[in-house]
């Protein structure tokens, strides 16, 4: 396996560094547990712990059970969304649970997780460090906090749930609404063992212990996928409002809950393992708690923007999808089907771009700290090329794929083939948008290498404006079964602005960022994807004819997929674009050790 490490150094021989890398981080991946389309603006890198002592045999190895970890709760993850997708469909059920299922990771991030992510961890790793107890008083004082405001804010949740229908699903009545509003009781009693997850993955991780962070999620889609599939096989397809039973709700609601329990069981499991036991305090006087909240303002106001746009996109396809049932429209057209695609979308920046981030966040903050901005400035080259070259033709495939893609592994259950096809139309639109989203994260993560929290913060004000002006006008300009196609323009429209912002400033801060070479990067890749383009389209066409909704798509994207990666390599090498030949000089080297 090739680790994110080794890959960035296939290109040292551009600008060599001159400082080793003496620490490991990682990223709270939130589409692993919840939301995907609200959180992933927040994905703020959480120190997991390394040190300048740390030996280099034990990073390969962490950052191994990080890789393998992440494949599997990636695989895991896409094999729930196909099975929930054929348990409730993307019409107002799905719409419904989608939403209520929305809502306890909203509340969660808004009022805790931020916080926890951007401040508490790497006080917590600090403190271990510096007290003469290892920062034992520290993590009792903060556990003790944590589950107490976790304990009230589930309760008060679970008694306004009805509350948080109406902010988030403005367009919901009769049958959907009662049925959101039920769903949603039972689902935010998970936000009391989310923010138990967290708080002990942040733990394990000040300990060096990552394997429980990264395969404990793998156990919460096992169990939804479980659930998923009783759920079908009791209810059937085709459940509605107006047709789903209580006792189906509640398996559904309870359910999905019971995932999120596992999840945390087993991870406070692996805390007592690591030797912490918790003795409950309150004494926060002096605790340093209060300081480090405090320094939390910024990364606060970031997360608070991000979850008001969350709260635009999610009333405009929940009102969209209300407003298509009502005009007869039988395809899903609401935040379900936007849910599907968007889940889709996040695959290649987790997998390719993640790995990325994981190895330059140290590598930058090191060279911040020695003064050698020259060097931050190559590894952000270095780093955006590197998933380029492999995030521009997954991307373009995406597109000519995407709607064969989705109708042969949605189209089942209660997915009709017709659901299915939007669901490929949305996504289509969202991969336009993989480039910028990819971007806006790499230069979001120099800013906090540079030890700046305030400039993301300000920048997401003017990006979130442009979200949410454009994404509210489709409501008003748009038929509603168009509207969630086009939602991922907005979302994208974010990404665009704020890269836009974040290259000027960083342009400035850095004295330059080697924009004129990865525009021709970016240029010869995309120009490079031109045949295998050609050639899946073609492919498309000639085995659409194909009996069955899974046949035609699984001939398509395998013959155009393996043929089109050779033309893609092909043509990159006759355009000498450089770094994909220095990648596949890599896999080479990789594939010959074995």
């Amino acid at each position: 396996m090739v680790m994110p490490e080794d890959v960035l150094d296939a290109y040292e021989r551009e600008e060599p560094a001159t400082t080793p890398e003496t620490g490991l981080r990682t990223l709270r991946d939130p589409s692993d547990i919840g939301d995907v389309g609200t959180a992933d603006r927040m994905e703020d890198g959480d120190e997991i712990g390394g040190s300048a002592h740390t030996a280099p045999g034990n990073i390969a190895k962490s950052s191994l059970i990080m890789a393998l970890g992440t494949i599997v709760s990636r695989v895991t993850g896409f094999v729930r969304t196909i099975i929930l997708a054929a348990a409730i469909g993307t019409q107002l059920l799905g719409d419904a649970y989608q939403t209520a299922g929305m809502v306890p990771y909203m509340i969660y991030d808004l009022l805790i997780g931020g916080l926890l992510a951007s401040v508490f961890v790497p006080f917590l790793v600090k403190r271990r460090k510096l007290d003469p107890d290892g920062g034992d008083k520290t993590e009792q004082r903060l556990v003790t906090l944590m589950l107490l405001g976790l304990f009230v804010l589930t309760l008060v949740s679970v008694l306004i749930a009805e509350w948080f229908i109406r902010i988030y699903a403005g367009g919901f009545s009769g049958a959907q609404y009662d049925v959101s509003v039920v769903l949603a009781r039972y689902l935010v009693t998970q936000i009391f063992f989310i923010g138990a997850s967290g708080l002990a993955s942040a733990m394990l991780n000040a300990r060096n212990r990552f394997g429980a962070p990264m395969w404990a999620p793998v156990l919460n889609n096992l169990v939804i996928i479980g659930v998923c599939l009783w759920f079908l096989n009791l209810a059937g397809p085709g459940r509605t409002p107006e047709t789903v039973t209580s006792g189906e709700l509640m398996l559904l609601g309870l359910g999905t809950a019971a995932g999120q329990v596992v999840q945390a069981s087993v991870l406070l499991w692996a805390l007592a393992a690591a030797g912490f036991r918790w003795r409950p305090r309150l004494d926060l006087r002096g605790s340093g708690l209060g300081e480090a909240a405090g320094a939390a303002s910024w990364m606060m106001l970031y997360i608070v923007v991000a979850q008001l746009g969350a709260l635009v996109s999610t009333n405009v396809a929940t009102r969209a999808g209300a407003r298509a049932a009502e005009a007869g429209f039988d395809s899903g057209a609401g935040i379900a089907a936007y849910k599907f695609a968007s889940m889709l979308f996040q695959l290649p920046y987790a997998i390719i771009a993640v790995s990325v981030i994981t190895a330059l966040l140290p590598r930058m903050s090191e060279h911040v700290a020695a003064g050698r901005k020259d060097q931050v400035r190559s590894d952000f080259s270095r780093g955006f090329r590197l998933s380029s070259v492999l995030i521009v033709p997954i991307s373009v495939a995406m597109i000519v794929f995407a709607i064969p893609f989705c109708v042969m592994i949605y189209a089942q259950g209660s997915t009709s083939a017709q659901d299915a096809e939007a669901i490929g139309r949305i996504l289509m639109v969202f991969c336009v948008m993989l480039i910028p989203f990819t971007l806006f994260q790499l230069q979001m993560r120099v800013f906090y290498a540079l030890g700046d929290t305030r400039t993301p913060a300000l920048v997401s004000i003017p990006s979130e404006f442009a979200h949410a002006t454009t994404a509210i006008s489709l409501l008003f300009f748009m038929e509603p079964q168009h509207i969630v196609v086009w939602l991922p323009v907005p979302y994208g429209l974010y990404y665009i602005v704020g890269s836009v912002i974040m290259w000027y400033l960083l342009n400035r801060r850095l004295n330059g960022l080697d924009g004129r070479r990865t525009v021709s990067t970016l240029f010869k890749l995309h120009l490079a994807t031109v045949p295998s383009v050609v050639f899946g389209v073609v492919s498309i066409h000639l085995f659409q004819g194909l009996p069955g909704d899974l046949w035609p798509g699984l001939a398509a994207i395998t013959t155009g997929g393996v043929v089109g990666g050779v033309l893609f390599v092909a043509t990159a090498k006759l355009l000498n674009v450089t770094e994909v030949t220095s990648f596949l000089d890599l896999l080479k080297t990789r594939l010959r050790r074995r």
